[in-house]
């Protein structure tokens, strides 16, 4: 297991980043009140996710409860850029959110643009993360902890990782030079969870 601290800290960059983000689109004097009641909500969920994410002794423990999968993605990823079937799954909404936008964040560390696409396979629910980067070189293991060659921690798609497998699942990488890097995370609809 990779230090606790290093989680955390990478961790708690994204929901405090979007609190941030949620709360500066909030203050638009134009914006109508059901967008205003959308990123509250949205804020609300990240603040939740912050408590959670501090108060775990494990990093890795689960929750797992049906939810729809559209609501599931709601503000991984930027307005547009998320398409999700109408199905439902059982899993972790913080931890899987919390792998989702790992690999939304680690797309955009290399590219400038992501997307998110979810939709049933078989049993499994598979949410395709695809980026226009550059691809992951030959020879890297990017699952590795401490790997990264965009100056980041190297902890994000590590943890991604560990929570497609605390579900029963797995995350996929599809990449070569030059084609951008698409990462798969597949998960049992009916989760396998440990927790």
């Amino acid at each position: 297991m990779t230090d606790r601290l290093a989680v955390l800290a990478h961790e708690l960059r994204s929901p405090v980043a979007a609190l941030a983000a949620l709360a500066e689109r909030a203050g638009d004097p134009d914006l109508p009140p059901e967008s205003r009641e959308r990123l509250v909500a949205l804020a609300l969920a990240a603040g939740r996710d912050v408590v959670r994410l501090v108060a775990d002794p494990e990093l890795l423990s689960l929750r797992p409860v049906e939810i729809a999968l559209p609501a599931l993605l709601e503000g991984v990823a930027p307005d547009g850029a998320v398409t999700a079937e109408a199905v439902t799954l059982t899993c972790d909404p913080t931890r899987i959110r919390q792998a989702v936008a790992n690999l939304v964040a680690n797309g955009l560390r290399h590219g400038t643009a992501v997307t998110v696409a979810a939709a049933t396979a078989g049993g499994d629910v598979h949410i395709r993360v695809a980026d226009d980067g550059p691809g992951v070189a030959a020879g890297i293991d990017p699952f590795a902890p401490g790997v990264s060659t965009a100056g980041s921690t190297g902890v994000g798609l590590w943890l991604a990782r560990a929570i497609a497998e605390a579900h029963g699942g797995r995350l996929e990488l599809s990449s070569g030079p030059g084609q951008g890097a698409v990462f798969t995370l597949v998960l049992p609809r009916a989760s396998g969870a440990r927790g």
